[in-house]
């Protein structure tokens, strides 16, 4: 429970979030400042909201609550997810911020419309998709800070909700992507430091890793496994190797696509970025996703002898890291500490999701397809108004959390999966992709993932990860579409640099030049 230090540090910390935001007001003077910091992040604030904008709720919450229910077979958990930053840096990021600032993208969608041909039909389709995506994935996150601040002032989950939605909405609507930006590299230094101080206290209160295998090995032998048996014989042994490769794929690459992380590659200030960013973000993330994992590890083995206690609440697992920092680290001074290291962690993907759904609307659906005209005043106004109606519409779907915080936030993961891999891979790599292709294959992904999601948690368990059927069904549209209909015009191939490789071989089209068609040319070609 808190304290009085716990209690003025936690009104600090608020303090400074909303002080960053109002300093990032100042900062802004049109759309493009809100939505992309004027394209002014630097290395370090690039490459940390990167890893933030992955990190989310579940990095100390969600994959402590993991490792506590599977043990070492969902270790690969800290491989793939650490890989997606890298994946995005790379494959998505080094072509898409060239032309990003070649063509004036300020969104994926600006990306897909253009590439694609359809400044309306698939802009609109991937802005709604993008927006279903953001909300299933705040829910989570909003459950995670709930579990937070009721276990810190022990008041209501309806009071936590509301709270945490105030403070996060309040810097975001006022600072756009330059308040985010700042606020994670703040949050994002506070969670490194905090899991590296904290999380080895943990381990060793239980008597270290050879000890704690030793106990959760005593539970189920395939606890100390790289992976269970084929075919799952529990509820809690579905990391099987058939079912890792899917896991694989969804985290690595299905975190890498999705809006509210792709976007940032658009807001770094200097493509020499990209050379080191996807091994420093890597590294970062990595260090920090395994000891995690092994605090929960460690609260199991804490628990099977009796040390420690969950909570009776249905997603229990979930307070392994609060209860076993809270075991191992009993000095108060700590705890205040330790209160703003976990807000932190989940408040730091948060106010990403919340941008991405306010831009998406307001930048994609209003802007560029009901109102055409509407200047970046009434944009910005637009954005702040759906970031707040986004913010309280999942704060009321939060209201019941999900037994397992995993679930849901791997549920969002698995619909951005389906929905804009194929898309956007195709679209950078394929010159036979087409518009028609890429919306078939968008809703295709996006309609298959709601229902094989739906399937495999009220109906019947899968072999796989249900996205990994959404994924080929969307692959499928994209080839069969495309193939069937005309390519896109090769000006358009060309000055979006559409070809196999990341860096273009020659020059690309400077802005002005034939091959460099602008996203406001309105005599280019385009088809819906």
């Amino acid at each position: 429970m808190a304290d009085i230090l716990t209690f003025v540090l936690i009104g600090l910390y608020f303090f400074v979030l909303v002080g960053i935001g109002n300093w990032a007001s100042k900062k802004i003077h049109n759309t493009e400042d809100y939505i992309l910091a004027g394209r002014s992040l630097g290395f370090w604030v690039f490459t940390i909201l990167i890893v933030c904008s992955i990190c989310s709720g579940m990095t100390l919450l969600g994959v402590s609550g993991f490792g506590y229910t599977s043990g070492w077979p969902g270790i690969w958990e800290q491989i793939f997810v650490p890989l997606a930053a890298a994946f995005c840096i790379i494959f998505f990021g080094v072509k898409l911020q060239a032309i990003g600032k070649e063509r004036g993208y300020l969104t994926v969608q600006d990306y897909l419309a253009d590439r694609f041909e359809s400044p309306r039909a698939l802009r609109a389709l991937s802005a709604v998709s993008g927006i279903i995506v953001s909300l299933i994935y705040l829910v989570g996150q909003y459950a995670a800070i709930s579990i937070v601040l009721v276990w810190l002032f022990g008041i209501p989950h309806w009071q936590a909700l509301l709270i945490a939605g105030v403070i996060i909405t309040a810097y975001t609507v006022v600072g756009g992507l330059y308040a985010v930006s700042w606020t994670t590299l703040f949050q994002g230094g506070i969670l490194i430091f905090g899991v590296l101080l904290m999380a080895p206290f943990v381990v060793m209160s239980a008597g270290g890793l050879t000890h704690i295998n030793t106990v959760i090995a005593g539970i189920d032998p395939n606890f100390v496994e790289p992976w269970f048996p084929s075919p799952a014989y529990a509820a809690y042994a579905y990391a099987t190797p058939e079912f890792l490769v899917s896991f694989g794929i969804l985290l690595m690459v299905g975190l890498a696509c999705a809006p509210h992380v792709v976007n940032n590659v658009l807001a770094a200030k200097e493509a020499r970025y990209f050379k080191w960013a996807p091994l420093v973000a890597f590294a970062i993330y990595a260090v920090v996703m395994f000891l995690v994992k092994f605090t929960g590890f460690a609260v199991r083995s804490l628990v099977e002898e009796g040390k420690l206690v969950l909570p009776n609440a249905v997603n229990a697992q979930d307070y392994s890291f609060i209860l076993g920092v809270e075991h191992a680290m009993p000095n108060v001074a700590f705890w205040a500490l330790f209160a703003v290291i976990v807000l932190a962690a989940v408040m730091s993907t948060t106010d990403r999701l919340m941008l991405t759904v306010g831009t998406s609307f307001a930048w994609d659906i209003y802007k560029n397809i009901f109102r055409p005209s509407a200047t970046d005043k009434e944009v910005l106004l637009v954005s702040k108004v759906a970031i707040v109606l986004g913010a309280g519409g999942t704060l009321l779907l939060a209201i019941n959390p999900p037994e397992m915080l995993a679930w849901l936030i791997w549920m969002g993961i698995g619909v951005m999966l389906a929905t804009f891999a194929v898309p956007l891979l195709a679209g950078l790599y394929w010159r036979g992709a087409t518009g028609e292709g890429a919306i078939a294959s968008m809703a295709t992904g996006l309609v298959a993932a709601g229902i094989f999601g739906y399937y495999s948690k009220f109906v019947g368990s899968l072999p796989v990860h249900f996205s990994l059927y959404a994924l080929v069904l969307s692959l499928a549209a994209m080839i069969v579409v495309s193939l069937l209909t005309a390519r896109s015009s090769a000006d358009v191939l060309d000055g979006t640099r559409t070809g196999w490789f990341i860096q273009s071989p020659r020059s690309a089209p400077r802005p002005g030049t034939p091959g460099a068609t602008r996203l406001a040319d309105k005599d280019s070609p385009r088809r819906e």
